[in-house]
């Protein structure tokens, strides 16, 4: 007997969530609310589980977003990297495999992913069109994390965000990046010459967004803001902007003594331009680091 049991002609439009307790995941429930959907949130351990229990949980929806991933910025010990690469690539399997196993009509028409800019390799201009992608760790998970979409139903539209920082008020970026000014020993991080691509929270939600109502054509998107700056200009421009002195920098061996391989993540990074985003129309709300900073802080 069949595990589908929906009417579809009764079919509420609803949009499941996949990582929907984290920072981006919660904004973009809320703007989802905002604008009269509906949402449901995926329990994590859903994405482990039974197929079928998965499979009964995605039919009759109208879209699914998947924010699901585990910090990245610990210590790539074996177990953690582990942790790391299930949370993601694991997952995304589990859910195509899903996904497969639910009738044509029941699926949902549109997949929207986050992925990360951390596939391009480091301290070289990107954009879409880049296959120039960072080796190692970091540049083999995210590849693998859009690959696990491959077996992806031909009739499931899919997005795919490769998210910059993401700058908002609630941010835990932004509150670890903000303490060491308000204690007075803000500074740089390495030499501050690495690339800091950013986005504010307003316009990485309605990136989103624009993808779940078809204002965005399916593909891959870098979501980044356009102004291109370093990790000196962002400790400038917050600096200024809290009227805080910014005299230190935190040395690469100490954040590598800290974090290990990890520390990469914040001495090293590519600069990113979000083209495509540009090209289908997307205004940026706040492109600017300044105005970014001015909102937030």
């Amino acid at each position: 007997m069949s595990i589908f049991t929906i009417d579809i002609k009764n079919i509420t439009l609803k949009t499941i969530i996949t990582g929907a307790g984290g920072f981006l995941g919660k904004l973009i429930i809320k703007e989802i609310s905002n604008r009269g959907y509906n949402s449901v949130a995926i329990n994590r351990d859903l994405l482990y589980g039974s197929k079928e229990t998965l499979s009964s949980a995605i039919a009759g929806t109208n879209a699914l977003i998947n924010l699901a991933g585990a910090p990245i910025l610990q210590r790539w010990t074996k177990k953690n990297k582990n942790v790391i690469y299930n949370s993601r690539v694991i997952t995304v399997k589990n859910i195509v495999k899903a996904i497969r196993m639910v009738p044509e009509e029941l699926r949902p028409k549109k997949i929207i992913s986050a992925s990360a800019i951390g596939i391009y390799r480091n301290n070289r201009l990107h954009d879409e069109n880049s296959t120039d992608f960072e080796p190692g760790f970091l540049g083999n998970l995210v590849s693998s994390w859009e690959s696990a979409w491959k077996e992806l139903p031909e009739n499931v539209n899919l997005t795919i965000f490769r998210i910059a920082v993401v700058l908002g008020r609630e941010a835990v970026t932004v509150k670890k990046l903000v303490l060491p000014f308000r204690l007075g020993i803000g500074g740089t991080i390495g030499t501050g010459r690495q690339p800091f691509p950013f986005i504010h929270e307003k316009d990485a939600s309605e990136a989103f967004m624009m993808a779940l109502e078809d204002r965005l054509p399916p593909g891959i998107y870098n979501l980044t803001a356009p102004n291109q700056i370093t990790n000196l200009d962002f400790t400038k421009a917050l600096s200024k902007q809290m009227r805080m002195p910014a005299i230190f920098s935190i040395p690469a061996f100490v954040l590598k003594a800290f974090y290990g391989e990890a520390a990469g993540l914040l001495t090293k990074s590519p600069a990113v331009i979000p083209s495509k985003l540009t090209e289908a129309g997307f205004e940026f709300k706040y492109p600017a680091i300044d105005d970014v900073l001015k909102n937030i802080i």
